[in-house]
């Protein structure tokens, strides 16, 4: 082992003059401890509150989405459709038609989207199980039939056991309006609500209805090779990059391909912001507490005055000494980052288990407890951050307070 290892293992661990170095040792060994402890904590936080996002917009999106880059619709007729199901990695690809309309029902009307889909939207998207009432169908024995966000449903006062007909309006994309007759600007369509959907997300719970494509392409006027996007499902969603490269390749730069956070590329980065936020204050908390450090070395530096003598006379130069102290020091924050990070990988793994941490009050929260994702990385994020910190953090009082001492050794 080097000796300079050695000699500041030895220093770190030795009986102390004054008790109160050791209790002041001790102290800056739980604030470093303390702070790598919650800046883990946060960080798994915000990745099990991505993680859970991401499972939510999961059950209604699907693992690509291809759209025209110009424009908001295109003709499937423009690519090779039977090449593209066949590349690799695809598993199915379902067409959708998309666009706002006007909902009515009874003498409640409401703003919204419908969402044209054809039969295999259920095969690229998880739209049967968020279901929470009724059951998805889109048509029965020729009616048209069709599911509706909860929170939509709830601003029309819709119940799937009323008979009466939910009215759908959308402006005719084909004619001029006749100011005389405003009415007939608007073309109309039908559907007998099936089931009830809800994602726990507003965007989509109070904005969505879901009809099959061939009523929302006569509801829009388009012909039937017309879609807004086509939904991709894949065989392995761990090699989605590859598959989206492969596909963006295929179609050309007429066409976008966007994964699942690039679909949501405004909320993800948000998160992505808060989440660094929120790192960089734990992190200057994190380095106050380092800072202690200083105190504690310096109290260390003085103890060990004679000792340095001793190193000197034995044939120590400057450089040596300088190191032995520094990383003394350096083994301070390192103790604390390792009893921190042992300690906050334990209560993590603890509240994946047993979810130790739940949501207090009343209410219907999706989750019982609050959710947390360990990741690797970033256990040596904050271990790198708390080495490069409580490196600094020593580096200042080793090169002032030793120097000063040698040069006194010198000058006598």
């Amino acid at each position: 082992m080097n000796i300079a290892i050695r000699i500041a293992i030895r220093y770190l661990f030795a009986k102390k003059s004054q008790n109160i170095i050791n209790i002041i040792s001790w102290i800056s060994v739980t604030g470093v401890m303390v702070g790598a402890f919650g800046l883990l904590i946060v960080l798994s936080v915000f990745n099990g509150l991505h993680g859970l996002i991401g499972s939510l917009y999961s059950s209604f999106d699907p693992d690509l989405k291809i759209e025209p880059r110009e424009g908001k619709v295109f003709s499937i007729d423009s690519i090779d459709y039977s090449s593209l199901v066949k590349i690799e990695g695809i598993e199915a690809v379902s067409g959708a038609l998309e666009d706002h309309s006007l909902f009515r029902f009874g003498k409640r009307q409401v703003p919204g989207l419908v969402l044209g889909v054809d039969d295999n939207f259920n095969l690229v998207s998880s739209i049967d199980s968020i279901i929470v009432e009724g059951e998805y169908r889109l048509s029965d024995n020729g009616i048209h039939e069709g599911v509706l966000g909860y929170a939509l449903a709830d601003q029309l006062s819709l119940r799937l056991n009323f008979v009466t007909p939910l009215m759908i309006y959308s402006p005719e994309r084909t004619k001029r309006i006749n100011p005389a007759r405003p009415d007939q600007a608007f073309k109309t369509s039908y559907i007998q609500p099936s089931g009830i959907f809800m994602v726990n997300q507003i965007d989509y719970d109070a904005s969505y209805a879901i009809i099959h494509i061939k009523q929302a392409r006569e509801l829009f006027n388009y012909d039937n090779s017309i879609v807004s996007w086509l939904g991709v499902k894949l065989t392995d969603i761990q090699a989605s990059n590859t598959a989206k490269s492969a596909i963006q390749q295929f179609l050309g730069d007429g066409f976008k391909v966007r994964n699942r956070e690039e679909q949501h590329e405004t909320f993800f980065k948000m998160m992505e912001v808060e989440r660094l936020i929120a790192y960089l204050i734990l992190s200057f908390i994190l380095l106050i507490a380092i800072f202690n450090v200083i105190g504690t070395l310096s109290m260390l530096i003085f103890e060990k005055r004679q000792s340095i003598s001793t190193l000197r006379s034995m044939g120590a130069d400057r450089k040596l000494i300088n190191r032995i102290f520094l990383i003394e020091g350096w083994l301070i924050s390192l103790a604390g980052a390792i009893a921190g990070l042992a300690l906050g990988v334990l209560a993590i793994l603890l509240q994946q288990k047993f979810g130790l941490l739940r949501f207090q009050g009343e209410g219907n929260f999706i989750v019982d407890s609050y959710p947390v994702i360990l990741k690797w990385k970033d256990i040596v994020l904050v271990f790198l951050t708390v080495s490069i910190s409580g490196f600094i953090a020593a580096w200042y009082p080793v090169r002032v307070i030793v120097n000063r001492y040698y040069s006194k050794l010198q000058a006598d």
